[in-house]
C-alpha cells in the first residue's frame, strides 16, 4: 500500500494525539501535541487531543481511538510504557516499538548498544545513588558531563569543569534518577540528524547561546542558532547522516527519530542519543530538518508520520 493510500485509510479512523503525560517534559509535550493535533485536523483527520494520565486505557476506549499519534516526551511516554499499553489494546501507534523506545530512553543501555555496533560514544561510567564518584578513579579527566540515565531534553544535565562543581551536578542528576552517567566531555559541533522512514533526511547544526544545548536553549526562542545544512565538508556531512542512521538502526527504531551527535575537528562523530519521539513544536528540529532537507512542510510531515502508525507485535 502506498503512502497516500495509507493516509486515505487512516482518515477513516479515530486518531488520538497523546500529549502531556507525567514526565518532567510535560509542558513541552503539550506544545508538541497541540501542534500535531492542529495539523491533523486541518488536513481532515478525525483527531482528538488526549492529555495522558494514569487512566489512559479507559480514555482510549471511551474516545474510540483506533490509531495513536504519540507526542509524549520523557518517562511513561518515550520509554516504551505507553507503547506497551497500545500493543495490549491493539491500537496502532507512531514511532518506535516497546524495546527500541526503552533502549533509546535508557542512556546506559543505548550506549552499550552503540558500542556493540561500532558506533562512537563518549567514554563514561555509570553510578547508582549511594555510590561515591571519585575523580582520580575515572579513566578520563575534566571537564565532565553528568546526566540522569533516563531523562530527555537535557533535564538534569551539567558540565563540570572544576571539582568544586561536581557535588551540585551529582545532586541535580540524582534528583531525576536513581542512576546517572559521568561522561568525558567531547568538544565538537552539535549536529542533529533527522531520520524518516529508515533514511536520513538531513543534518542541522545547533549553535546554543548557553554553554551547551540545554533545556532553555531547546525551548526558548532566540537561545540557539539553527544552521541547515550543518557546516560540514561534504564527505563528513554524509558520514554524520550515516552514523545517525546506524544509531537509529542499532536500537531497532522505527518510523522516525532525531539523532544527536557531536562532530569533532578530526572528523569523529560521537552519538549522544537517539530521540524516538523528537519534539514537534514550532522550535523543534525534526520539522525544520524535514522542511529544509526533504521538502516536507510540517503538516505533510505529520501526515507522513501518522501514515506509518502500526503495531510492533504481530498477533495471529
Amino acid at each position: 500500500m502506498g503512502n497516500q493510500e495509507r493516509i486515505t485509510e487512516i482518515k477513516k479512523m479515530k486518531i488520538g494525539v497523546l500529549m502531556g503525560g507525567l514526565s518532567a517534559e510535560r509542558d513541552v509535550s503539550l506544545k508538541s501535541g497541540g501542534a500535531v493535533h492542529k495539523a491533523l485536523v486541518t488536513q481532515g483527520f478525525d483527531a482528538v487531543a488526549i492529555d495522558v494520565g494514569r487512566d489512559l486505557a479507559d480514555v482510549l476506549k471511551r474516545e474510540g481511538v483506533e490509531a495513536a499519534f504519540i507526542a509524549l516526551h520523557g518517562r511513561y511516554g518515550e520509554d516504551g510504557c505507553v507503547q506497551g499499553l497500545l500493543e495490549l489494546l491493539q491500537i496502532p501507534y507512531t514511532g518506535s516499538g516497546v524495546l527500541a523506545s526503552a533502549l533509546a530512553m535508557h542512556k546506559l543501555y543505548s550506549k552499550q548498544a552503540f558500542a556493540a555496533s561500532g558506533i562512537l560514544t563518549a567514554p563514561f561510567r555509570c553510578f547508582r545513588r549511594g555510590e561515591t564518584v571519585r575523580l582520580p578513579e575515572l579513566p578520563f579527566g575534566m571537564p565532565l558531563v553528568v546526566k540522569p540515565v533516563q531523562e530527555g531534553s537535557s533535564v538534569g544535565v551539567s558540565i563540570v569543569k572544576e571539582e568544586s562543581q561536581l557535588e551540585a551536578a551529582l545532586q541535580l542528576a540524582f534528583n531525576h534518577d536513581e542512576e546517572i552517567l559521568v561522561e568525558q566531555y567531547i568538544k565538537g559541533q552539535e549536529v542533529q540528524v533527522g531520520i524518516l522512514n529508515d533514511r536520513p533526511i538531513g543534518a542541522i547544526e545547533i549553535v546554543p547561546k548557553n554553554e551547551f544545548y540545554d533545556f532553555e536553549a531547546k525551548y526558548t526562542d532566540g537561545m540557539a542558532e539553527h544552521i541547515f545544512p550543518a557546516r560540514l565538508e561534504a564527505a563528513l556531512y554524509e558520514k554524520a547522516q550515516q552514523v545517525g542512521l546506524a544509531a537509529h538502526r542499532a536500537l531497532g527504531c522505527k518510523g522516525y527519530s532525531r539523532v544527536d551527535l557531536l562532530v569533532t575537528t578530526t572528523g569523529d562523530c560521537y552519538v549522544l542519543e537517539v530521540n524516538t519521539l523528537p519534539g514537534m513544536t514550532a522550535l523543534s528540529l525534526l520539522p525544520e530538518i524535514a522542511a529544509k532537507g526533504a521538502g516536507l512542510p510540517f503538516e505533510a510531515l505529520v501526515a507522513d508520520i501518522i501514515a506509518s502508525a502500526s503495531l510492533s507485535i504481530k498477533v495471529n
